[in-house]
């Protein structure tokens, strides 16, 4: 895993924060300097950040631990769930549900309920319902796999939330931390990021910040997958190996 440079993280847009007059007091030791009333963030800071968090969405993924992607604002939704979806992750990019954590288990009957219509829309041997009732259920199912679809394979809470902008996501955010739910964020100038276990400061608004920050973590989680499967396979060669030697 590469260490994020100095220039990607500037050709990306990272360092630009919001007004002077909007910024968070606690965001101070992760402020260069101000230009024209906007706080530039130190980049510095930011990939020494970055890094940590990518070490530590590694380990997690490399001992099969789920991490929840949260994206609803619209410049970050088709990246955040590109990147899910490529390391296999369960994501939300539309509105966050009330109680969708610290309520998990009626969410899981809502998924649920959105995968038997499913099976009942596929299902081509069904003749019990009609047109009407096909049309209705099609149109419901499309509502739920919309709010439900990323999280369709999450049977249990995660181990940890990358959240992108948690002052926009504070709901997702204070469930998190209701649970002890390891939090990831990207955190702008905006922000307090002492609300996140590992703040990543970067401009959460410019769509090519938030990709390459998602991307630069989606990377590491796909290397501890890698890793996992390599360790998974020499256990097996083990296996393998011993096997004859027993029956010897």
């Amino acid at each position: 895993m590469q260490k994020p440079t100095y220039k990607e993280l500037l050709d990306a847009g990272c360092h630009f924060g919001h007004l002077r007059k909007k910024w968070n007091p606690k965001m101070t030791p992760y402020i260069f300097m101000e230009h024209k009333g906007i706080h530039i963030i130190d980049l510095n800071r930011t990939a020494e950040c970055l890094e940590r968090s990518a070490i530590a969405m590694k380990a997690l993924a490399k001992s099969g631990k789920k991490i929840l992607f949260v994206a609803t604002k619209k410049q970050a939704r088709e990246i955040v769930q590109k990147a899910a979806e490529s390391v296999g992750m369960p994501y939300v990019t539309e509105r966050w549900l009330g109680g969708m954590m610290t309520n998990f288990m009626t969410i899981r009957k809502s998924v649920k309920k959105m995968q038997n219509i499913e099976r009942m829309l596929n299902d081509t041997t069904l003749t019990s319902i009609t047109k009407k009732e096909r049309l209705t259920l099609s149109r419901e199912h499309a509502k739920m796999s919309k709010h439900f679809g990323g999280i369709e394979q999450l049977n249990r809470l995660p181990s940890a939330v990358f959240i992108v902008d948690i002052h926009h996501e504070h709901l997702a955010l204070a469930e998190s931390k209701k649970l002890n739910v390891k939090t990831f964020g990207m955190v702008d100038t905006n922000s307090d990021p002492t609300l996140v276990d590992y703040p990543v400061p970067s401009n959460d608004d410019a769509s090519k910040s938030i990709y390459f920050i998602t991307n630069y973590l989606a990377a590491a989680i796909r290397e501890g997958l890698e890793e996992r499967k390599a360790m998974k396979g020499d256990e097996k060669d083990g296996v393998a190996t011993t096997t004859p030697a027993v029956e010897a």
